[in-house]
Formats: structure tokens, sequence, C-alpha cells
């Protein structure tokens, strides 16, 4: 596919602003795809009309939300080209506008609720016994009595992320994995606040093996209801917002 023809004259002062908005027209349009290499340096920043270190500010900023992978060098493998597979772009600006308080708790309570208990229902219909094998080991794994916060709370990302990936959904499962890496903080804070966080540790491995029993069993509307009682009793308990469940009804069972 040719990248080097019709690129037009950048116009405005913001000149970052408008090299992206030219190759995200061409993205959504089909003339850029991914793997496609853009015009070199040299070249692109004549067709743009912008200086080279203009050109080059412009390509970081796309680095950096992860649709461009810049590879220094000559050749054909040399300059810039679009990204093939989901990079840390997201993830990375996910984990900072939650940290900057961007989205509340309730709506990162609503949202796990409904990619993980839909991600439940269609991994009981899909999982492959690979799948249910690898979600016992990483059960095993959260057993060990010296496992620390940080550990188990990674383990704890695993099983869920790979539940995510044995529905067969690659965007669910990088959506997950990006949404848990980016509560990651928030998870480790809400353990160091409970009294005795190996106890609730053994609440959390049980409803796992719970969990994991209703996939087995092929039983979506269980491994369903495992999923939404698990999120919301640890988020009830473990005050993920840091304020009272009572100050937020969502923050419980609805029943609770």
């Amino acid at each position: 596919m040719s990248t080097t023809a019709g690129w037009e004259p950048v116009q405005r002062l913001r000149t970052y602003e408008q090299v992206m908005a030219q190759i995200e027209e061409r993205i959504l349009d089909g003339r850029l795809a991914a793997g496609d290499h853009l015009p070199s340096e040299r070249d692109f920043a004549v067709q743009l009309g912008v200086s080279r270190p203009s050109l080059r500010e412009s390509l970081r900023v796309l680095e950096a939300l992860g649709l461009v992978d810049i590879r220094r060098g000559g050749g054909a493998d040399g300059g810039a080209a679009l990204v093939g597979t989901p990079g840390p772009g997201f993830v990375n600006l996910l984990k900072l506008q939650l940290a900057l308080g961007q989205f509340d708790q309730t709506d990162v309570l609503e949202t796990r609720l409904a990619l993980e208990t839909w991600s439940g229902r269609e991994a009981s219909l899909r999982a492959a016994e690979d799948d249910f094998d690898d979600l016992a080991g990483i059960l095993d794994s959260m057993d060990d009595p010296q496992v620390t916060t940080a550990e188990f709370n990674r383990l704890d990302t695993a099983f869920h992320v790979r539940i995510a990936e044995s529905t067969g959904n690659a965007l669910t499962a990088h959506l997950m994995q990006s949404l848990r890496i980016a509560i990651n903080r928030q998870m480790i804070e809400a353990y160091a606040r409970l009294d005795d966080w190996r106890a609730t540790a053994e609440t959390v491995r049980r409803e796992h093996r719970e969990l994991l029993e209703a996939l087995r069993r092929r039983d979506p509307d269980a491994a369903a209801r495992c999923l939404q009682d698990h999120i919301t009793d640890f988020y009830a308990l473990g005050d993920m917002g840091g304020s009272s469940s009572s100050d937020n009804p969502k923050a419980g069972r609805s029943h609770a």
C-alpha cells in the first residue's frame, strides 16, 4: 500500500495535532493499515510542510500512544511504522486517568462487573480443558502460604485475565488486562487497609475455586453469579474507594 502520496502541508500552529489528524484519517479510511511504513523523515517533513524537529515531536506522541513504532536505522525495516498489536499506550492512559480520579470507583466497579460477568458466561461455553488447567495452576500458586500481598494480587489479576482470554475474544482479554493493571495500586492499597489480609485472601481463594468449578460444569449463570458476588463483596470489604459502602449504595451487593 502506498503511503507517500496525497499528504497535505500543515497549516496550523499545533503541528503534531495536524500530523496526527492526517494519519488518523488514513487509518480510518483504510489508506493506512497495521504494519505500513510512513514516509522517511526527510520526505515526510517536505510533504507535510513542517520542520523535521516538529515531525519528530509528532511521531513521539504517536509512539507514546502506542500507534507508531519508530525503528532506528535505514533500510526497509527503519523509520516509523504503524503497530500491528495492542501496545501499552491504552494501559498507561487508563492508569493515569484512574490515578487522577477521572473515573470514580463506582464507574470502575460497574465496568468490571459488565466485563467480567460476560467473560465468565462466555468462558463457561468456550473454554478448553487447557484453559481450565491454566486457571487451576494459578490457583495452586495462590495457595502458597508464603505468598506476599503483591504476588497474590498479581496472581489474582492473572486469573481474571486468563478467564477473559479463554473466551477467545482478544479485545475483551486486552481490556481486562488493561483495567486490572490500571487498578493494581488500588487493589494493593485495599488489601493493606484490611485487618487481616490473609483471611480475606482465603475467602478470595475459595470463591475462585467455586468459580472454576462453575466454568468446568459449563454453567454460565453460575459463573456469572460467582463473579458478581466475588467482585462486589471485595469492593465492599476492601473499601476500594476509600469511603464506607454506606456512602455509596452501588459499592456492595444490591441485597446487602
